[in-house]
C-alpha cells in the first residue's frame, strides 16, 4: 500500500465557519503527479461540509402566527453537515421561499465549497397573501382597487422579528449574523426592512425592488433615511434586470441616492444585469449579492504560485479580521491549516519542521477530526519517523470509524500498512540481532 496521495490530502474540503471534521479523498492520483502539482504550489482548497453530501430537501415548519392571525409555512435548509456536527451558522431569511430556496441553497453550497463564503442556514418564507405582506403602504393610483389587502409590510416584519427569528434561533444552531433577501415585491420589502429596522439584519439583498410602488413611497422614505443616518453597520446589494419603465427608472434613482451616501460602516453595490429579465435576474443576483456580503472572505494567496501566503500566522490573522468584520468568532478552518502544512511538507523548498508544527496545531484545534491525525502521521512517516506516525494513524483509524468518516477505509489502510511495516522492521532487526549473536558465538 502507498500513502494516500499528497494531492488528495492537500485538497481535503472543509468549511470556514461550519463543517464537521470529516474529509474526502479525490480521484486516486500518482504520487509523482501530486508532487508536481504541489511543487508549483497551486492549492485551491475547497471549503465544504461532509464532502457536500447529496441534499435531501428543506425541512418544513408551521408557525401559528398571532401577529398575522394565520399559520405560516417556513422552509429551512440546513448545511449538509449540520446533522452530524455541533457548529452554528449564519442565517439567510428569504421571501418567496418556495420559489428560490433550491437555487439559492445550491449557490451557497457552490460558493462555500470554493472558499468564497461560509455555509448558511436558509429560511424560506412561503407566501399566503404576497401583496399584503411585502408592500409597505396601500396601493395608489387608478389600479389601487386591485390590491385591497396591500400595505402589511410592517406587520410582516413584526412577524419575522418577534415570531420567526426567535423560533429559528431556538430550534437551530445559529450565529448572530442575519441576511435578508427578496425579489420584486420582496426586494421592495427588503429595502423597507433596511430603512425601518436597520439593526434587525446585518446584510440585505434586494433584487429588482418594486420601488415604483405607491408613488415611490419607499424610495422617498429611503432618501430621508440615508440623509439623516450617520452610521450603519450593514451591507446592501441591489440589482435589476433589463426592466424598462418605472421600475428601471426608480432603480437608477435609488442607485444615485446610494452613491450620495456617506454613512460610516455602510457598504453597498448596485448592478444592472441587462442580459437578464425580471424573473431570471434572481439567480445571478443571489450569487453576486452573497459575494458582496462575503467580500474578503477568501484567504489571500501568492499571485505567483497560488499558495496561501504567510503560513499559519497569516491565516490566523485573516480569520481574526473576519471575526471582527462579521461580529462572531470564526476559526481558521481545518482544511486551510492542512493545506499550509502540506505547503511546508511538499513545496518547492520543503520545511518539514514547520510542516509538523502546523499539523500538530491542527490536531490541537480539531481533536475530533480523523484527518488531522492522519496528516500528522504522514508528515512523521515522510520524515523517517514511522514509529511516531503509527500512533497517529491508529487515532485516525479509530476516529474515522467512530465518526462514520467517508475516508475511514483510507485511515484504516494507512494504519495497517504502518503497523505491518513496523512489525517487519522489528522482525528484521530481531533476525539481524540473532544472526550477529550466532556469528559472535562462532568466532569465540
Amino acid at each position: 500500500m502507498t500513502i494516500r496521495s499528497a494531492f488528495d490530502r492537500a485538497f481535503v474540503p472543509r468549511l470556514g465557519s461550519g463543517s464537521n471534521h470529516s474529509s474526502r479523498s479525490l480521484a486516486n492520483r500518482g504520487r509523482g503527479a501530486a508532487i508536481s502539482l504541489l511543487g508549483t504550489l497551486v492549492f485551491l482548497v475547497l471549503f465544504s461540509s461532509s464532502a457536500f453530501a447529496q441534499y435531501g430537501g428543506p425541512e418544513k415548519l408551521t408557525i401559528k402566527s398571532s401577529v398575522l392571525g394565520e399559520d405560516r409555512v417556513i422552509l429551512v435548509r440546513t448545511p449538509p453537515g449540520y446533522a452530524t456536527n455541533k457548529l452554528a451558522y449564519p442565517v439567510l431569511y428569504m421571501t418567496d421561499g418556495d420559489a428560490h430556496i433550491g437555487h439559492t441553497g445550491s449557490t451557497i453550497e457552490f460558493l462555500a465549497r470554493n472558499g468564497r463564503m461560509s455555509e448558511l442556514i436558509v429560511v424560506g418564507i412561503v407566501n399566503t397573501d404576497r401583496t399584503r405582506d411585502l408592500s409597505p403602504v396601500k396601493a395608489t393610483g387608478p389600479n389601487a382597487a386591485q390590491f385591497p389587502t396591500a400595505g402589511g409590510a410592517d406587520n410582516f416584519l413584526k412577524f419575522i422579528e418577534t415570531e420567526l427569528i426567535p423560533q429559528i434561533e431556538k430550534s437551530y444552531r445559529v450565529q448572530p449574523y442575519r441576511i435578508l433577501a427578496g425579489h420584486s415585491f420582496g426586494g421592495l420589502f427588503t429595502v423597507h426592512a433596511l430603512i425601518s429596522r436597520p439593526e434587525l439584519f446585518n446584510s440585505y439583498i434586494a433584487v429588482s425592488p418594486s420601488l415604483q410602488w405607491a408613488d415611490e413611497a419607499t424610495l422617498k422614505r429611503a432618501e430621508e433615511f440615508f440623509k439623516t443616518r450617520k452610521e450603519l453597520n450593514a451591507t446592501l446589494f441591489t440589482s435589476l434586470g433589463n426592466e424598462p419603465g418605472d421600475i428601471g427608472k426608480d432603480f437608477v434613482l435609488f442607485k444615485e441616492l446610494l452613491a450620495g451616501t456617506k454613512i460610516k460602516g455602510f457598504d453597498w453595490e448596485a448592478e444592472q444585469m441587462k442580459d437578464e429579465d425580471h424573473g431570471s435576474v434572481v439567480l445571478r443576483s443571489h450569487y453576486f449579492g452573497l459575494r458582496k456580503v462575503y467580500d474578503g472572505w477568501q484567504m489571500p494567496r501568492d499571485p505567483e504560485t497560488g499558495a496561501v501566503a504567510g503560513g499559519l500566522k497569516a491565516a490566523d490573522a485573516h480569520y481574526k479580521w473576519l471575526s471582527e468584520k462579521f461580529h462572531y468568532s470564526i476559526a481558521t478552518p481545518e482544511a486551510l491549516i492542512n493545506q499550509i502544512g502540506y505547503q511546508f511538507l511538499l513545496g518547492a523548498t520543503p520545511n518539514p519542521e514547520e510542516a509538523i508544527a502546523t499539523f500538530k496545531s491542527n490536531v490541537e484545534r480539531y481533536p475530533n477530526s480523523a484527518n488531522v491525525y492522519d496528516s500528522l502521521g504522514e508528515a512523521y512517516e515522510r520524515t523517517g519517523h514511522l514509529d511516531w506516525a503509527a500512533p497517529q494513524y491508529e487515532k485516525a483509524q479509530a476516529l474515522g470509524k467512530q465518526n462514520n468518516d467517508p475516508n475511514a477505509a483510507i485511515f484504516a489502510t494507512n494504519y495497517a500498512r504502518a503497523s505491518d511495516k513496523l512489525k517487519q522492521e522489528a522482525a528484521a532487526k530481531q533476525n539481524g540481532g540473532a544472526k550477529e549473536s550466532e556469528a559472535a558465538k562462532k568466532n569465540q
